[in-house]
């Protein structure tokens, strides 16, 4: 059976197999390639479309200035950002993007309003713009040598723009944890973090990171693209203390974006995010 159904992006064609009957007749081989093809066809046609319009979000300056930057539009503001293509952590990578276009398209089911935010490895600060653009109090940390472009970005979009002015701290993955983010007093209700996992060998203080900054009620909102093993290894270990769901799925940019929360919580309400 073919079915409607609504991904948090858009409307998606769902295919619905069994081993009984289509429509009242027994489904041939023929039957059900053209089935698939028409869920494929349309589940493309759809990713090609929510990407491009992502991708427009993106804009280039008219003439070469002494510092390189990329412009964004999101939350209803123009976001400069200077980058290093010296630095994987200094450039914005499209998984940034899709959270951006996510966080601005689904305001009302993720009210970052008054929320406490922080991002892990925050990059150049887009992701973190964006969410203190909506109304967030928002913590951006990376490695000490990306904080000075990352402070000075934040610094440049956000003042006398946002109800609460963004803060920029190191947080080096698993070093100082309980130091720089003790539990007692530390409390995020939403954790982001937009391709941090690739191919480096910090794994496993990562996912320490997450383990130690998610508190029960905490959600994590995090975009990944996937390129080696490591990441379907990392997912598979991440869900060991983590319940994960699929918001959205892009498979032209190889990105998926997902939610997660403790696996040890409270038996909560059901996610506004999942349909």
């Amino acid at each position: 059976m073919v079915a409607m159904c609504d991904t948090g992006f858009g409307s998606r064609l769902c295919l619905r197999l069994s081993r009984g009957q289509a429509t009242g007749e027994i489904r041939t081989p023929l039957l059900e390639h053209s089935l698939w093809k028409a869920v494929r066809d349309s589940g493309e046609k759809e990713d090609e479309q929510i990407v491009a319009e992502i991708m427009e979000r993106r804009f280039f300056p008219d003439h070469i200035a002494y510092k390189t930057w990329e412009g964004f539009h999101f939350a209803g503001h123009e976001i400069r950002i200077t980058e290093a293509t010296d630095c994987y952590g200094a450039v914005v990578w499209p998984s940034a993007l899709v959270l951006c276009y996510f966080l601005e398209t689904h305001s009302k089911q993720c009210n970052l309003v008054d929320k406490n935010v922080i991002e892990i490895g925050a990059g150049t600060g887009l992701v973190s713009i964006v969410a203190s653009l909506l109304g967030a109090f928002v913590t951006a940390t990376d490695l000490p040598e990306l904080l000075g472009n990352l402070e000075y970005n934040i610094l440049q979009n956000t003042k006398q723009k946002c109800k609460h002015q963004p803060c920029v701290k190191e947080l080096s993955w698993g070093i100082d944890l309980e130091k720089n983010f003790p539990r007692s007093s530390c409390h995020f209700d939403y954790i982001m973090a937009a391709d941090v996992v690739y191919y480096h060998p910090f794994l496993d203080e990562l996912l320490l990171t997450f383990d130690h900054l998610c508190k029960n009620d905490t959600v994590i909102l995090w975009a990944m693209k996937f390129r080696l093993e490591n990441e379907n290894r990392f997912v598979d270990r991440f869900q060991t203390l983590f319940d994960l769901e699929m918001i959205s799925n892009f498979p032209s940019l190889n990105i998926a974006l997902y939610k997660a929360m403790r696996k040890d919580r409270m038996k909560a309400r059901p996610s506004k995010l999942k349909v």
